[in-house]
């Protein structure tokens, strides 16, 4: 019991700093913003497209996108939405089985899948928004399966908004470089920039100011994790997960120590 009263701040700060998507992303605003203006333009005004979006791990790319699928939730309603990640696909080609799958199509493999997905992305229905996460696991030999995905959007009739995340900034311009070619041109590119020592800073301070209480972690110390975190990757993530196990290791230790206190009557 006496653990339980001087643990629950460890616990609490633990809570707060998973690597789950917040409610609010710091620094982040102005990237929500295209976002959210380019699925309403595309889906909402039914213009297929597609958006490429880039940036290292931890920069707050899925968490972004997730966070405005949530907001325009009720904006959307009217369209079919897809996300798939690409890790877990069994190979490049397991994309359009999966599409097939997510749209009721019935199963088929190889070019017979493709060509009936095709089809049904260029008759008359609702605009079908696909978004696929880890987008550098579908490179291949050829390029064939990005190939496919990117010129959907273009041809006559298409009803596919295609948005692609990956860690890779210069993707499009080695695999699709035939894109850029045609009138169109390739996807609108996005780039989510690695977070700042000052971004970084705020962001532990800004979840550790939830805990009740004294800090739990000391703003030097967080500073200092922010400083190393940005000069090595600006990933958001590692910054928590650096200050989630400092606080495993205050509570390790918290717990070895045996705590006596006086009882009443000064025995």
């Amino acid at each position: 019991r006496l653990f339980r009263q001087e643990g629950t701040c460890y616990q609490q700060a633990k809570r707060v700093l998973h690597a789950a998507v917040p409610d609010r992303l710091h620094a982040r605003e102005k990237e929500m913003g295209i976002i959210r203006q380019f699925l309403r333009d595309h889906v909402c005004g039914r213009r297929p497209g597609s958006l490429y979006v880039s940036g290292a791990p931890g920069t707050g790319k899925t968490a972004c996108l997730s966070c405005v699928l949530l907001d325009c939730k009720d904006e959307l309603a009217g369209s079919r939405t897809i996300v798939l990640n690409c890790m877990s696909l069994s190979s490049p080609q397991g994309v359009f089985p999966a599409m097939g799958q997510q749209l009721g199509l019935p199963a088929a493999t190889g070019r017979e899948g493709v060509r009936r997905l095709e089809k049904h992305l260029t008759t008359k229905g609702p605009m079908v928004l696909l978004v696929l996460d880890e987008l550098d696991q579908l490179e291949s030999k050829g390029q064939d399966v990005l190939y496919t995905l990117f010129e959907w959007p273009w041809l006559p009739g298409s009803r596919l908004v295609l948005v692609g995340l990956a860690n890779a900034l210069d993707l499009t311009d080695r695999s699709l470089a035939r894109l850029g070619a045609r009138p169109a041109g390739g996807p609108r590119l996005l780039h989510f920039p690695p977070y700042t020592k000052e971004q970084l800073s705020t962001i532990l301070q800004e979840r550790l100011g939830q805990v009740a209480g004294d800090p739990v972690l000391d703003a030097a110390a967080l500073q200092f994790c922010a400083r190393k975190v940005s000069a090595v990757s600006g990933d958001a993530r590692k910054a928590l997960d650096i200050c989630r196990r400092a606080v495993e290791v205050v509570e390790l230790e918290v717990r070895s120590q045996t705590l006596l206190k006086p009882l009443p009557g000064g025995e």
